[in-house]
């Protein structure tokens, strides 16, 4: 996907496009993830849609739900709900890291060749 160890690093150009793109999937990854947390809330919770924003968001957001659920569909859904935020924090924050640490550590490599 990137550069090979052995060719040169790539400009601060190329760089920040790249991180650009990256920012950008992150960012649409969120975006639809908050998108299902509200649709999950508004089924099964039967929560207006600011609240369902709140809730799914304080979850991407690792606060945690704001509104207790109260059915059993809707503590199922916010159980797998929270575990799936999780995972999108994480690898949102990974995705996004990949191509500065992938920079620094060719930039290192690199400069042991010159």
């Amino acid at each position: 996907m990137y550069e090979s160890k052995t060719t040169r690093p790539v400009s601060n150009a190329v760089f920040a496009r790249r991180l650009l793109v990256h920012v950008l999937v992150s960012l649409a990854l969120l975006t639809l993830s908050l998108a299902a947390g509200m649709a999950g809330y508004m089924v099964f919770e039967h929560l207006g849609w600011i609240d369902a924003f709140l809730n799914a968001a304080m979850l991407l957001g690792g606060m945690g739900p704001v509104n207790a659920p109260v059915s059993n569909a809707g503590k199922l859904f916010a159980g797998l709900y929270a575990l799936y935020a999780g995972l999108v924090f994480l690898i949102g924050v990974a995705f996004i890291f990949t191509p500065i640490l992938h920079r620094l550590l060719h930039t290192f490599h690199w400069s042991e060749k010159l």
